[in-house]
């Protein structure tokens, strides 16, 4: 029992951390309100079990110790990071986005959600990015019982994982909702698009030169 709530609290600290998976709900909550963030963050979660799949069946350790392997995924990861971060500054620099006289943020006036795009860019985000791979690897295997199924347990994990990330983010989205309602809406909409399509492209750059 010690050793779970061990990893409660090593997963809790790393999903308050803020990272690119936080910057990137905070953007689309901003784009499309709450339902857009926690679409976003719905798909990165949901990428937690696939990494937990791949810890427990081996294929976390073949990505690492294969080098073309992991190379492919870090680029993968790097190029669709730089992707999103473009799109933001795009968004940030559009004259459309500047603010407009004598007009309210209401709910209605923010962009349609489209669910299949919030849940995929937060999936891709997430599967492509190796740093979560390395972390399930090194992670999952301390917390697992070896007289029981590996698998099972780490979909149990990433399952708590899960649930933690979920509130967390879906909170952030609410706070940037919030905020837009008191009308702060087109200048954070800026500032967010500009915060982290800066530091998605520098993320990204950044992987892929190491």
């Amino acid at each position: 029992m010690d050793l779970f709530w061990a990893y409660v609290l090593a997963i809790t600290l790393l999903t308050i951390t803020p990272g690119v998976d936080t910057l990137l709900v905070m953007r689309n909550a901003g784009r499309g309100g709450l339902g857009d963030g926690c679409l976003t963050s719905l798909g990165i979660c949901s990428g937690l079990f696939i990494h937990a799949s791949l810890s427990a069946l081996g294929i976390s350790v073949l990505l690492v110790q294969t080098a073309w392997a992991f190379t492919g995924l870090k680029w993968l990861g790097a190029l669709y990071l730089i992707w999103l971060g473009i799109g933001s500054l795009r968004q940030a620099f559009n004259p459309s986005s500047a603010p407009a006289p004598q007009v309210s943020a209401r709910a209605d006036d923010r962009r349609p959600v489209v669910w299949h795009q919030a849940f995929r860019e937060g999936l891709f985000s997430n599967v492509f990015n190796p740093k979560t791979a390395l972390f399930y690897m090194a992670l999952l295997p301390q917390f697992i019982d070896p007289a029981g199924s590996a698998l099972a347990q780490s979909l149990f994990l990433a399952a708590i994982h899960f649930g933690l990330a979920m509130v967390w983010q879906c909170g952030l989205a609410w706070v940037v909702v919030r905020f837009r309602g008191l009308g702060a809406s087109a200048r954070l909409k800026r500032a967010l698009h500009l915060l982290t399509g800066g530091f998605f492209v520098a993320i990204g750059a950044r992987l892929a030169s190491s």
